[in-house]
């Protein structure tokens, strides 16, 4: 029962995606927002050797995990994330 409430809830997804996978931009395509998605992934991967870089991108990516699961971040079509 907990797994089917946790992945029908895109809430609870896009954040789990954005904590563990934020600095790649995964939560974004999962939302749909492709073009953040690809710029997120190649900001991270050609700056990857710095230290400052990936931290950004992944505080970028928790910021937008939050406010998707908070319902202040719709998906790509404007349609509000299921609970």
């Amino acid at each position: 029962e907990f797994r089917r409430v946790l992945f029908r809830s895109k809430k609870i997804v896009a954040l789990l995606l954005a904590i563990f996978l934020g600095q790649l931009g995964i939560h974004n395509f999962y939302l749909g927002y492709t073009k953040k998605g690809i710029i997120q992934l190649c900001v991270s991967l050609l700056l990857s050797w710095t230290y400052v870089a990936p931290l950004a991108i992944w505080i970028w990516a928790l910021v937008e995990g939050i406010n998707a699961y908070q319902g202040k971040q719709p998906d790509a079509d404007g349609r509000p994330l299921s609970d």
